[in-house]
């Protein structure tokens, strides 16, 4: 087939150089010359200034476009497709050129009769949206579903490229420490380890730190930090704002998708609001690598995703969010109700919201403790997983975490292993994930298998130790170990402040023990054994741990808020 920049056979073709190069690139491909130009014209008008917009008349066309812009060095955000096609179908270009660019959007343009096959295209090419022809008006059907699309690959897009440029050792619980920070506050940054990249030597000697200073951060403004805690990073990028007023309606404590939603709808429903959020938005939800049955997201987003969709809506609707701040007492004084965080900061507010969430309980079998953070980690680690190339990943846990970790490690590690202490997945995942799992040629499931240690050589995880059902005990070699053993509830600043169950989730309305209330009416449904303290959440004993379940309950605590203000 000719090259790009001759293609006689393909006269509608756009060839990279036939504009402005520098931006990133929207590729259009549709057979039909008239509805191909009506695409070109719709996207030049609506999103021309930001990016280049190429056509191709046929899937082959459009295949030498991408490689011919992979050559150049320069990026596609967003492949759009016509499904029927002579010779290739969309959905076949789009398998194709996912092997191209894996990071550009997918967007398939069908009739109505088609919409099955876009559907099955959600899996078969991990399709993020499909629009209906004709798309008019464009302003209502096409440019909203696009500038949403565009503005996720741009949030990838920055992260990618890196602002700060964190250099380190991998094995090392500091550096992991920064580099989960940087990821889970949406901060764009580049990894340097200091034994795979020559680049991490070079700049060591351009700024003069020592090996043993190590992790250190090297800003944009050229700014250096050796060794540097995760709140004088946070200071050093104001990322650890003060609050602006002296008293809120409603302080949230916790940024997860209950305190975020909660966030979202008091501050829409005009409470002066505020969120304390003690690592990043998002909570545990925030580092799940893809939650897939949420509703109203057919393709599912990922936990980073839902994170940073629900704190720009918090912020546009005018709700504060505090970050890299943890609550540290709950004191109350009359009508106002006083969280007090560990920098020495208070917080008065007239209702409070617990939302602090879990974490993730500690495995205290040999050597885990030892190596936490030098390759056992707590949670899916979105930012080790590029580290795990073409190596073995053991991922510990048996419930629906585990299962996203292992299918999104999956794409990364030649081999996973999941170890499951009981003997079958049904009981803890979620069906999907299991047929999901099933389908993974290099995940091998052990059902009745435990970790009994973790060794180590030169200070790093080599091999987990593993005790099946019969109590035989087998040596793994691992690189890497993520573990997902179930949580524990963030309520130890609450202790003898509100009433909690023996594993210390918060009781709520009728959970609430008779002795503990104080007023003559009863506690509303989600109100704490203190009137104005409501919980919402996993942190809440009996809830359901579900993100949707969640963000239910916190959209459903505001309107107690009201309630419970408005009855004051």
């Amino acid at each position: 087939m000719p090259t790009v920049a001759h293609a006689p056979q393909d006269p509608g073709a756009t060839p990279p150089d036939a504009e402005r190069v520098g931006r990133p690139a929207i590729v259009a491909v549709d057979d039909e010359p008239t509805v191909l130009a009506a695409v070109a014209r719709d996207l030049r008008r609506g999103f021309g200034e930001r990016y280049r917009i190429l056509r191709a008349p046929s899937g082959d066309a459009a295949l030498e476009i991408l490689r011919e812009v992979r050559r150049r060095g320069e990026q596609v955000a967003l492949l759009i497709a016509d499904q029927r096609m002579p010779g290739m179908e969309g959905t076949q270009f789009l398998v194709e050129a996912r092997t191209i660019v894996p990071e550009a959007k997918r967007v398939l343009l069908t009739a109505y009769a088609d919409t099955a096959a876009a559907i099955s295209a959600i899996n078969e090419v991990a399709l993020d949206y499909y629009l209906l022809k004709p798309w008019d008006p464009p302003q209502e059907q096409l440019f909203p579903v696009l500038e949403d699309l565009l503005t996720t690959w741009e949030a990838g897009a920055a992260m990618d490229s890196g602002g700060v440029r964190v250099i380190g050792h991998r094995f090392s619980k500091d550096s992991h420490d920064l580099r989960d920070f940087l990821a889970r506050n949406r901060v764009p940054a580049r990894w340097l380890d200091i034994e795979r990249d020559g680049e991490a030597r070079e700049l060591l000697k351009v700024t003069g730190v020592a090996d043993d200073r190590l992790p250190v951060a090297l800003l944009e403004d050229g700014g250096v930090m050796e060794r540097p805690t995760i709140l004088e990073l946070a200071q050093r990028l104001g990322l650890a704002g003060s609050p602006e007023q002296d008293h809120y309606d409603l302080v949230i404590v916790g940024g997860g998708p209950a305190g975020l939603a909660a966030a979202v709808y008091g501050a829409s429903e005009g409470l002066r609001t505020i969120m304390v959020e003690r690592e990043g938005p998002g909570g545990q939800a925030g580092q799940s690598s893809l939650i897939e049955n949420y509703l109203g997201f057919p393709k599912g987003l990922s936990g980073t995703d839902l994170a940073r969709r629900a704190t720009d809506q918090a912020r546009r609707l005018g709700a504060e969010l505090l970050t890299i701040q943890d609550a540290a007492r709950l004191r109350v004084e009359g009508a106002a109700r006083i969280v007090e965080l560990g920098g020495g900061v208070t917080l008065s507010a007239n209702t409070v919201l617990v939302a602090s969430g879990v974490s993730y309980r500690q495995m205290d079998a040999p050597g885990f403790g030892e190596l936490t953070g030098a390759g056992v980690y707590y949670g899916a680690a979105m930012t080790e997983a590029r580290s795990c190339a073409e190596q073995h990943v053991v991922v510990i846990g048996g419930a629906n975490s585990a299962g996203q970790a292992a299918v999104h490690f999956s794409d990364f590690a030649s081999r996973v292993t999941m170890l499951v202490r009981a003997d079958s997945l049904a009981k803890s995942m979620s069906h999907y994930l299991i047929e999901q799992l099933a389908k993974l040629p290099n995940v091998e499931i052990r059902t009745g298998a435990q970790a009994v240690a973790a060794e180590s050589t030169n200070g790093a995880l080599s091999a987990v130790r593993i005790r099946d059902s019969g109590g035989r005990e087998t040596v793994e070699s691992a690189d890497a170990c993520f573990v997902f053993i179930g949580a524990s509830p963030r309520t130890d600043w609450l202790a003898d402040i509100v009433a909690r169950d023996d594993r210390g989730f918060i009781l709520a309305g009728p959970d609430v023990p008779a002795g503990s209330w104080p007023l003559n009416r009863p506690p509303l449904a989600l109100e704490t054994s203190v009137p104005g303290v409501f919980v919402a959440g996993d942190v809440r004993a009996r809830s359901i741990k579900r993100v949707a379940s969640a963000v239910g309950e916190g959209s459903m605590a505001v309107s107690l808020v009201h309630q419970y203000l408005g009855d004051a």
